[in-house]
C-alpha cells in the first residue's frame, strides 16, 4: 500500500521528540506538510525539521497555557492555510507521590491535566469549525495503555488524563461523524522515549519490559506508521476506535 499525503496539512503536538518526532518524520516522508509544535527545545525541533526541511514547519507553543493552546490553530492556519489532520500527541508523565505535600501533588495533577487533556480538548474544539467547513478532517488522540489497565500510584494523574482522552475521542467520533470528521486514538504501551526515562530510572528497565509479549520494548518508530495510515482517510469506518500498540502487555 502506497499512502500519499501530499495534499494534507497535519498538525502534530509534541513533535520535537519521542513518538511525536517519529510521527512527524513518517508523515513528511509520505508527502504531508507537517506543523510540528514544540514546547521549549528549539534545538530538538530544528533537528527534526532538518531531516525534511521543505515539509516540516515549526511552531513554538506552551500547551500548559490555555491561551497558548487556543492560539496554536490560528498560527498554523495563518501560515499554512489549512489543517486536515490534528494529532494530539503532546503529553507529560510526572512522578508524583500520593504521600507528597498537598500543594506539590495538586500542582503536578493540574500540570498533567492541562497538557495531556485540556490542551487536546481545546485544539479539537478549535479545528472543528475548519473541518466542518471543509466537510472532512481527522483527529488522532494519543492516549496510553494506562487508560485501560491503570498505572502505578505515582502516575495517577497521567492515567486519569489518558482515560479522559479516550472519552474525548469516542465522544467526538460519535458527535461529528456525519460532518465528515473521523476521530481515532492510539494507545501506546511503555515506549522507549525521553519521557519514559523517569519511570525507568525509578523502577528499572526490567520492570518496564517484564510483562510485554515481545522481546524488545516498543520504540517510537514502531508507532509512527499508524499515524500515516489513520491520516490517509482509509480508516474512516473505524472512527471512534483506539488502536493498542503495547507489545502485547495489555490485550483487550
Amino acid at each position: 500500500m502506497n499512502i500519499d499525503l501530499t495534499k494534507k496539512v497535519v498538525l502534530v503536538t509534541g513533535g520535537s521528540r519521542g513518538i511525536g518526532a517519529a510521527a512527524v518524520q513518517h508523515l513528511a516522508q509520505a508527502g504531508a506538510t507537517v506543523a510540528c509544535q514544540y514546547q521549549r527545545s528549539r534545538e530538538a525541533a530544528e533537528k527534526v525539521k532538518s531531516k525534511n526541511p521543505d515539509r516540516i514547519f515549526l511552531f513554538q507553543c506552551d500547551l500548559e497555557s490555555a491561551e497558548g493552546a487556543f492560539a496554536l490553530v490560528r498560527k498554523v492556519t495563518d501560515q499554512l492555510g489549512r489543517i486536515d489532520v490534528l494529532i494530539n500527541n503532546a503529553g507529560m508523565a510526572l512522578n508524583s507521590a500520593v504521600s507528597g505535600k498537598d500543594e506539590v501533588w495538586l500542582a503536578d495533577w493540574d500540570r498533567t491535566m492541562a497538557v495531556n487533556l485540556r490542551a487536546a480538548a481545546i485544539l479539537c474544539r478549535e479545528v472543528l469549525p475548519f473541518f466542518t467547513s471543509q466537510g472532512s478532517g481527522v483527529i488522532i488522540n494519543v492516549s496510553s495503555r494506562a487508560a485501560h489497565r491503570g498505572d502505578t500510584e505515582d502516575y495517577l494523574a497521567y492515567a486519569a488524563s489518558k482515560g479522559g482522552m479516550e472519552a474525548l475521542t469516542k465522544s467526538l467520533a460519535r458527535a461529528y461523524g456525519k460532518k465528515g470528521i473521523a476521530v481515532f486514538g492510539i494507545a501506546p504501551g511503555f515506549t522507549r522515549t525521553d519521557m519514559a526515562q523517569d519511570f525507568i530510572d525509578t523502577y528499572g528497565e526490567d520492570y518496564a519490559s517484564s510483562d510485554i509479549a515481545l522481546q524488545q520494548l516498543t520504540e517510537p518508530e514502531d508507532i509512527a506508521p499508524f499515524f500515516v495510515f489513520l491520516s490517509s482517510g482509509l480508516a474512516t469506518h473505524a472512527t471512534g476506535t483506539t488502536i493498542d500498540v503495547n507489545a502485547g502487555s495489555y490485550v483487550r
